[in-house]
Order: structure tokens, then C-alpha cells, then sequence
């Protein structure tokens, strides 16, 4: 299967997560990130907000604010750059997705501790396939960028083998739940 076969057939696939599957899968994936020992140790914690296919990982974002700093990402142009995340600035930008505004705080690649990353697919040794416009392997590519990377997924988003080409960054581990 190609790239695109598997962004078309994990996209019908995440449709069919109805809202309630979708708030309790999301409410399993926050509680087993909180159980890394690499959430354990970031001060800085670098999230997404959600599309409607994807875990949404907004009580992530209540419940963490109090003890990290959480950072999330705004596309400009064909970059991406994580910015404090305050939800009383967050705006609509690129794709329909929520960002941070323009007086949003940067955060650069090198502050970032922990990263959880959304995907349309990943293997469980890291291999990630992406909504294929490539801004978080650019990110993450970047060599100021040292934190870890956990690919955030519904479980059927796990699948064996995934196409590789030389662009795409492997992550650390997949935090994933049914």
C-alpha cells in the first residue's frame, strides 16, 4: 500500500470513531503519556491541537498547564514553530486547526523536552507516516531539537510496516489506545 492508499483508508478508518469512543480513547492516551518517565522529567511539553480524525488531546492541556510548559504549533507557510500555548489567544489558522496566535511566545526547538506528535500511522519501532505536507519532519529534523518524540494514535492507527523514505524521522515510541 502506498502512502496515499493508507491516508485514505486510516482516514475512513478515524471517521468512524464516534465522539464518545474518541473522548475516552483520548482520556487513556493523556493518562498512559502521563506514566512515561520522559513525561515525568519535561518541563517543556510540546502537543497538537486535534483535527476532528484525531485523538484530541485538549485535557492534556487542562490538566498539564499547571505543572509544564506546554507549547503547541502554528504553520507558517511551509514552516512549523511551537509557540506557549494560552487558549485564550488561539486562533483558527492553517487546515482548521487551532493555533496560536500572533502574540503567542516562541519556543525554540531546543527547549522542547517531550513531543507528542499525531500520525496517520506508526509501527511500534517508531515509524511514522504523516498527512504528508512534511512540517513535522522538517521540525523535527531540525538539529536544535534533542527532546523525545512519541507518535499519539488510535490503536487500529498501528500496523506493521510502514513505507519509509530518507525524510521521515522515526519516533521514540507511540503511546496508542483502544
Amino acid at each position: 500500500m502506498t502512502k496515499n492508499e493508507l491516508r485514505k483508508a486510516m482516514r475512513a478508518l478515524n471517521r468512524s470513531v464516534d465522539a464518545r469512543q474518541r473522548a475516552a480513547v483520548s482520556l487513556r492516551i493523556v493518562a498512559r503519556v502521563e506514566e512515561l518517565p520522559d513525561f515525568a522529567r519535561a518541563r517543556t511539553v510540546g502537543l497538537y491541537c486535534a483535527l476532528p480524525d484525531e485523538p484530541d488531546l485538549s485535557d492534556a492541556l487542562v490538566r498539564w498547564s499547571g505543572e509544564k510548559r506546554l507549547v503547541v504549533p502554528r504553520v507558517e507557510g511551509e514552516t512549523m514553530r511551537l509557540f506557549d500555548y494560552d487558549p485564550q489567544t488561539l486562533v483558527t489558522g492553517a487546515f482548521g486547526i487551532l493555533e496560536p496566535g500572533p502574540a503567542a511566545r516562541l519556543c525554540a526547538p531546543g527547549e522542547i523536552d517531550l513531543l507528542l506528535v499525531p500520525g496517520v500511522a506508526f509501527t511500534r519501532e517508531g515509524a511514522r507516516c504523516g498527512r504528508g505536507k512534511g512540517y513535522y519532519d522538517r521540525y523535527l529534523a531540525q538539529p536544535e531539537f534533542r527532546g523525545a518524540k512519541f507518535g499519539v494514535c488510535y490503536a487500529h492507527q498501528l500496523i506493521d510496516a510502514l513505507p519509509a523514505e530518507p525524510h521521515d524521522v522515526r519516533m521514540d515510541g507511540v503511546i496508542f489506545a483502544e
